[in-house]
């Protein structure tokens, strides 16, 4: 099977774009050389047959002028030339009379007609022991009066030559279009698909929340930098918009948070002054629980925003799952108990399991999933939350299982927005945003949050890079 590598280069733009041109270029190549080499061969049959049929008039015309006589001279006469041209005249006995060709292949001169052969062609200037070069050759063969036999061709060995030529045509042609195509490649990839890693590179941080970012610019003045220019001015304005948002909501989360302690200051010191009745006890307590309730709400809504927008100032580390998890465990074990929910640690969930992560925001995740499960589990008979930690392919997954009424898989993606509660939870306190600052704070680890049935049960797991070397400087 192919290795991922060859798999990714096998994927990409330019690979697709030099395969397409070696194909096309190919095409074009092959239709180009064979239209001249099949129009050539054509013109050298026409001319071979003219030829022969222009030998054989000549040699016609002596023959009816001095026999077999005057064609012998004749032949030998055509033979001093040098020249292309091959003869052979043979007796009634098979013995030749005349001609530059000893002999024949056997059975050559049965009939008469065409016939094609190879012979070996000893050179004027060579020695006569040398035994020349095999050539090919194309004649006709008639039968004279008398018995006697006429053999008239032409050496076609240039012809041979053309088409090894030609071979070698194909065979350059196709090394060059793999070196245009490699070229094509190197070319796309450098000019083209580099800018686009770049332009990936930047989104994928302006993506985890550095809205300083923008797209590099080369200088050439094309189209990637025309593009680039309109991007960074609509990233600039987004970022001028997003900061002027932010700074409006922690105003207003500041503004209102400072009344909201108040209040909740003056309750406490109305129930401390010893109310005249119950009812005014009753009335302080409940108000105290709404105040609460807010506060929580704003600071919760406060900490999705800063995480989203990667302004929290957490350090990333190396830190041990197994460890956060039962810190977590011994946290939330006093509130499983008062509820009469059995929270226990998963069997293989031990300490040495790490992951690169901040250990105060993991710690918040899981308190957040194990207080969502307490609040549902409680509903059913001998409810249980089992907290477990693993590694899995260079991640760990930390999930919290309930065997509660559970969530629909058609509702396990809406309940991760803010403010997002199912019709059966809206009786109960909360404010729908424990899952979403859990969706927030997976995505500012780069890793994430998916809803799984339990069977029977809900389970909750959180997917976090292992550890791995990092930087000091933060999450980015």
């Amino acid at each position: 099977m192919p290795s991922a590598t060859t798999l990714k280069v096998t994927r990409t733009t330019a690979f697709k774009l030099a395969l397409a041109y070696l194909v096309v270029f190919g095409i074009f190549v092959t239709a180009i050389l064979g239209y001249i080499g099949f129009q050539t061969t054509i013109l050298m049959a026409d001319e071979l047959r003219g030829q022969l049929h222009e030998e054989f008039s000549r040699l016609e015309r002596d023959f009816r002028r001095g026999g077999i006589i005057g064609l012998r001279r004749a032949i030998d006469a055509r033979t001093r030339r040098p020249g292309p041209h091959l003869y052979l005249l043979v007796s009634r006995n098979g013995v030749a009379m005349a001609g530059n060709l000893s002999e024949l292949p056997a059975g050559a001169l049965d009939e008469e007609g065409l016939i094609r052969f190879d012979y070996r062609q000893v050179r004027p200037d060579e020695d006569d022991d040398d035994e020349g070069v095999v050539s090919s050759a194309i004649g006709r063969v008639v039968f004279l009066p008398a018995g006697h036999k006429l053999f008239v061709g032409r050496d076609v060995g240039d012809r041979e030559a053309f088409r090894q030529a030609l071979r070698r045509g194909f065979f350059l042609a196709g090394l060059l279009m793999l070196l245009l195509a490699a070229f094509g490649w190197w070319f796309i990839r450098r000019r083209v698909l580099l800018r686009l890693e770049e332009v990936g590179t930047s989104s994928r941080a302006i993506m985890a929340g550095d809205l300083s970012q923008r797209l590099p610019l080369a200088g050439t003045g094309d189209e990637f930098d025309r593009l680039a220019e309109t991007l960074n001015v609509m990233l600039a304005r987004i970022e001028e918009l997003m900061l002027g948002l932010k700074e409006v909501s922690d105003n207003i989360a500041h503004d209102l948070k400072t009344p909201l302690t108040r209040m909740r200051t003056r309750i406490e010191a109305a129930l401390r002054a010893d109310p005249q009745s119950d009812r005014d006890r009753e009335a302080l307590t409940l108000a105290l629980s709404d105040c609460d309730q807010m506060i929580a709400t704003f600071q919760a809504l406060l900490l999705i925003a800063r995480v989203e927008a990667g302004s929290t100032h957490q350090v990333l580390a190396n830190v041990d799952a197994g460890e956060i998890a039962a810190d977590v465990v011994d946290l939330m074990q006093p509130i499983a108990e008062e509820e009469g929910v059995a929270l226990n640690l998963g069997e293989k969930t031990g300490q040495g399991v790490m992951m690169a992560a901040n250990r105060e925001l993991v710690a918040q995740t899981l308190t957040n999933l194990v207080d969502n499960a307490i609040k549902y589990a409680r509903s059913v008979e001998a409810p249980a939350i089992t907290l477990s930690v693993e590694e899995v392919g260079g991640a760990v997954r930390l999930s919290v299982a309930d065997n509660g009424p559970g969530i629909p898989a058609a509702e396990r993606e809406r309940v991760l927005q803010r403010f997002v509660r199912l019709d059966p939870s809206r009786t109960e306190p909360g404010s729908g945003l424990g899952l979403a600052l859990v969706g927030a704070i997976a995505t500012f680890h780069r890793g994430a949050i998916s809803l799984e049935d339990a069977g029977p049960g809900l389970r909750a797991v959180l997917t976090i890079p292992a550890a791995r070397p990092l930087e000091t400087g933060g999450a980015s």
